[in-house]
């Protein structure tokens, strides 16, 4: 699909959602969430052991303390929705006797009267104790920022669950951001990683194969190996971070688009052979593409495809050209300037 033809699609999400917005305003809840796959505990419709269940909810009275990630697992089948029941029961303990509220639906485009979800992806390329240069940032600061995100409520979240959020497959939390590193620097190993694990966050690194395990200041593929133990995404970033919109000095335009599937399949292959996995994401060199960038992405197996252009990501985004906020000030207020989750605009 051309460029024309995605911003056509992007257009028709947007209307359709905003369509849908005032249609269902007037009649219902704003958006018909999906049934869970699961299955209420009880098969009695109005009955559930301790509580209540409905098609909508359960409501249980807890026999002991437990955890929401405990009831996500025995209620929902899965301990990564535990977020779901958190919001729904913000402030409530769960201990022995507590009432908890399980919502059994999902908003999975994050539209409301008032707006629209949106996801900030964020994006870092190396580290130091001091720096000065502009794509460096300092030990102290990130963890400042990563110690704000925890502190205010936001939940950083996979790509994989971000390209769920723009499959329209399933829900997020209401404020999510993902976090992205590009290159692929051992700054990242050294001082970012310990960081994130601090505060029980994952990240996706971009890395071009030509530089990993090749130089001094570059990560090895067994440090990559290990981060990706910790719950860590690796993506291409290309082969040696070439702009994959520019030709060479005298190149053919056969030439030039066989050097740029080479730069994007190439990558792919040997992530997939070092890491033991199928690689869908690819950050492209300083965020330049072109149609023809997008159709070679796409045919050789990424589902989604990242910008350096600043600004959020809803549900109804392109998913090849996904924008991301490089992280370049050094303080603190232009970071929080990033952390927009919702695009406010009526849509009644």
């Amino acid at each position: 699909m051309n460029c024309s033809g995605r911003k056509r699609k992007g257009l028709e999400w947007i209307l359709a959602a905003v369509a849908g917005a005032f249609l269902l305003s007037s009649c219902g809840p704003l958006i018909q969430a999906t049934k869970p796959r699961h299955e209420p505990v009880s098969r009695e419709r109005n009955t559930v052991p301790h509580g209540f269940v409905s098609d909508e909810y359960i409501v249980v009275r807890l026999q002991k303390a437990e955890t929401s990630a405990d009831l996500a697992l025995r209620f929902l089948g899965d301990r990564g929705r535990a977020w779901i029941i958190e919001e729904a029961n913000r402030n409530v303990p769960f201990e022995k006797d507590q009432l908890i509220v399980i919502p059994l639906t999902e908003d999975k485009g994050g539209l409301t009267p008032q707006g629209y979800q949106v996801v900030p992806i964020l994006c870092y390329h190396r580290f130091a104790e001091k720096c000065s240069a502009s794509l460096c940032t300092p030990a102290a600061l990130f963890e400042a920022q990563m110690r704000y995100l925890k502190e205010n409520g936001y939940r950083v979240i996979s790509l994989s669950e971000f390209h769920d959020f723009v499959s329209y497959r399933r829900s997020i939390p209401r404020k999510s951001v993902a976090i992205t590193f590009d290159d692929g620097y051992r700054s990242v190993y050294d001082i970012a990683y310990p960081i994130l694990k601090k505060y029980g966050f994952t990240a996706t690194l971009f890395v071009y194969t030509d530089f990993i395990g090749n130089a001094k200041s570059a990560m090895t593929w067994e440090q990559l190996r290990q981060m990706k133990a910790d719950g860590f995404e690796i993506g291409s970033h290309s082969l040696s971070h070439c702009d994959l919109t520019r030709k060479k000095a005298g190149e053919s335009d056969q030439a030039f688009l066989e050097r740029v599937r080479e730069e994007l399949l190439m990558s792919k292959q040997i992530i997939d052979q070092k890491l033991g996995q199928n690689t869908a994401y690819v950050a492209f060199p300083y965020g330049t593409y072109d149609p023809a960038v997008l159709a070679l992405s796409q045919e050789v197996g990424y589902k989604l495809g990242f910008l350096v252009t600043q600004g959020g990501n809803p549900f109804f985004s392109d998913p090849l050209t996904i924008k991301r906020d490089q992280i370049l000030m050094k303080d603190m207020e232009s970071f929080v300037a990033r952390l927009k989750t919702f695009y406010e605009i009526p849509l009644r």
